[in-house]
């Protein structure tokens, strides 16, 4: 399994983020991904969430179906592999 950072910023359109975060938290959970931890940051302005899959192009399909992309809510978005000593 390899590990991923999806690290994301949040548009200027409070109701849009208000009607989408709860399909994007229940999104993320229903996956029950190896290694999940994320959530928001303190000031709204977007969050982070880390999680294990097979492969880059596996973390690609999970963040295209996220309902903050689907919902064009993010202002940008990064996401990295993340090479932990374990």
């Amino acid at each position: 399994m390899k590990r991923f950072v999806y690290f994301y910023l949040m548009k200027n359109d409070p109701d849009a983020i208000r009607a989408a975060a709860p399909h994007h938290a229940r999104y993320w959970r229903d996956k029950a991904l190896p290694h999940f931890q994320g959530g928001p940051f303190v000031d709204h302005s977007g969050g982070c969430i880390t999680f294990a899959v097979a492969s880059v192009e596996m973390a690609r399909e999970l963040i295209t179906r996220d309902p903050f992309r689907t919902n064009d809510c993010l202002s940008r978005y990064f996401l990295k592999e993340w090479l932990l000593d374990e």
